[in-house]
């Protein structure tokens, strides 16, 4: 099964998908060996990752694609990735989906900022108009080249414009032809209920930390039939904790035995990068030319 078909199965089937937001290849590769079926990448981790700044959409296209590849390539998993506002125009945005297709990504979802986007849980957002995203998700589904990449539609109206107007717009997206519409900061039990009640499809909850201390639990989101609930930077906040401790562990004491129960052993990094099935390739590819070799001497003997 392809990943993207694989996503269709985790969206459309009953419970509550868990899905961890990888900040770069070898955060995904772990996400994956612990067992998720799927996972998320998005700006805000990417600009963490990448440039140690805040997400206040300073990439491009190209830089998010490349990453996104990387982190798609490491993993056999379906990746939902954030193309954010499709980096321009809707010429812009047929380029963008086609990158990020070509990076294989299984979902993507875009969103109705202004260019360029920041992070949805930072102050000074602004939208641009219903029209303008619409025709921005047009181009979303037809610069698709496989029906089954799934499209998203997120809009951070209830932060600029209320309730009301986020409703309006994620049902106008789910019109247009969106696999799924995202209101964006709406995160409090009564107020995903009313959204499960009045936009169609699935709805997938955000735990970010960037918004601070979850309002709801995960048995609550499973209870009013969320079908997945995002955690797209806590790996990112949990690896940069883990390298501060290492780092104070070794200003302090000159060593890392304190806090060597929280490293990973050398033989669970091997496995996990695939050191011996590189290994592996390496003896098997020197015996396919050794043979040849062989081969090619007996016979002109």
């Amino acid at each position: 099964m392809s990943t993207r078909k694989a996503w269709r199965d985790i969206i459309n089937r009953p419970g509550l998908a868990l899905l961890p937001g990888a900040y770069d290849a070898l955060s995904a590769r772990l996400v994956e060996a612990q067992g998720f079926e799927a996972l998320v990448a998005g700006g805000y981790a990417a600009l963490g990752s990448m440039l140690a700044a805040p997400d206040h959409g300073q990439s491009n296209m190209r830089d998010m694609a490349d990453h996104y590849a990387r982190i798609c390539g490491a993993v056999s998993i379906p990746v939902f990735v954030d193309a954010d506002t499709g980096f321009g125009g809707v010429h812009n945005i047929t380029q963008a989906v086609r990158a990020l297709e070509a990076a294989g990504a299984a979902a993507i979802f875009i969103g109705d900022q202004v260019f360029p986007n920041r992070c949805g849980y930072l102050p000074g957002k602004e939208i641009v108009t219903a029209e303008t995203m619409l025709a921005r998700l047009y181009a979303v589904l037809a610069a698709r080249s496989d029906p089954d990449l799934f499209i998203g539609a997120r809009t951070d109206a209830f932060a600029v414009e209320g309730f009301d107007a986020a409703i309006e717009r994620c049902q106008m997206f789910m019109e247009a032809g969106a696999d799924l519409a995202i209101p964006q900061g709406v995160d409090e039990f009564d107020a995903i209920k009313r959204v499960l009640a009045e936009v169609p499809g699935p709805h997938i909850a955000n735990q970010s930390h960037a918004a601070g201390k979850p309002k709801v639990t995960l048995d609550q989101l499973e209870e009013l039939g969320v079908t997945a609930v995002t955690f797209p930077s806590a790996l990112l906040f949990a690896a940069a904790g883990g390298v501060v401790r290492a780092l104070e562990a070794l200003k302090r004491d000159r060593s890392f035995d304190r806090v060597a129960g929280e490293l990973m052993s050398l033989e669970d990094y091997y496995e996990t990068v695939g050191l011996e099935a590189m290994l592996e390739r390496e003896r098997r590819y020197d015996a396919q030319a050794a043979d040849l070799v062989k081969g090619s001497k007996d016979a002109a003997e």
